[in-house]
């Protein structure tokens, strides 16, 4: 196990060597001590052991400050305890979990499924043949929903991508100074078509592309990307950046065209 988890005097130095770290330089060991459940002759003691350390420095009365080495050794031991905790959600309990597919196929309980992703939903078909597999929870007929668990492997999906199509706003001309041939084209392109702003929705609308959403198309985009689909957004100038924020926050690769 992690040490910080398996050792009750690691993990009460790293919970004050983080408390150090919000509150400095100016540091209250009887805070500390009341946030981390241990009495003020213990901080001391810790903060006296971090400062022989090296991963504190004291500046003055009740003013403490943490080192280079003492930030060093709070990223490596997160990230410790980030790696243990994406173990247990994804390795131990998302094998435990039961999600929802579509059965391409008639599925009884107990079978072996394979997994995949079709049009960005989740499809489950008898067999192992595939690199991603799961246990059937359920009974189901083709084309209806089956639960699953016990997976294993890792389903082969590349991610899809996202172009953002910019139109103008209706005072510099909106749908009409659109590009119309470039907006069809990308949509037609398109395996999911979103849109943002009502210049935006004309502007699929006038080239016969009714966009699948209209509200919270960043978000959308990102989503649908991620299950693998080529998404075009068309967006109003005021509403690209909005769009793209989402994306990057996502870390969803995008490209910004003007239409």
């Amino acid at each position: 196990m992690v040490d910080v988890l398996d050792n009750k005097r690691t993990a009460t130095r790293f919970r004050i060597l983080v408390q150090i770290a919000e509150r400095q330089p100016a540091v209250s060991q009887g805070e500390i001590a009341e946030e981390v459940g241990v009495t003020s002759q213990a901080v001391s003691e810790y903060i006296r052991e971090l400062v022989d350390d090296g991963l504190v420095e004291k500046e003055g009365r009740s003013r403490y400050r943490v080192t280079n080495e003492g930030v060093d050794w709070l990223f490596r031991t997160a990230d410790d305890v980030r790696r243990f905790a994406d173990h247990i959600t994804g390795d131990i309990l998302g094998a435990m979990s039961e999600a929802a597919y579509i059965a391409t196929d008639d599925i009884e309980e107990g079978d072996t499924v394979t997994l995949s992703v079709k049009n960005g939903l989740l499809h489950a078909s008898p067999g192992s043949e595939g690199p991603a597999t799961g246990v059937a929870t359920t009974d189901a007929e083709a084309g209806t929903d089956v639960g699953v668990t016990s997976f294993e492997g890792v389903m082969d999906l590349e991610p899809g991508s996202v172009t953002v199509l910019q139109i103008p706003a209706v005072r510099t001309g909106g749908s009409r100074a659109a590009d119309s041939e470039l907006v069809a084209e990308q949509c037609a392109d398109a395996d999911l078509v979103v849109a943002a702003g009502v210049e935006a929705v004309v502007a699929c609308r006038q080239d016969g592309a009714e966009p699948t959403v209209t509200l919270a198309a960043g978000e959308v985009a990102a989503e649908g990307a991620k299950r693998g689909l080529d998404v075009t957004a068309v967006a109003t100038t005021n509403e690209v950046g909005r769009v793209t924020d989402t994306l990057r926050d996502a870390d969803v690769s995008y490209e910004v065209l003007e239409g």
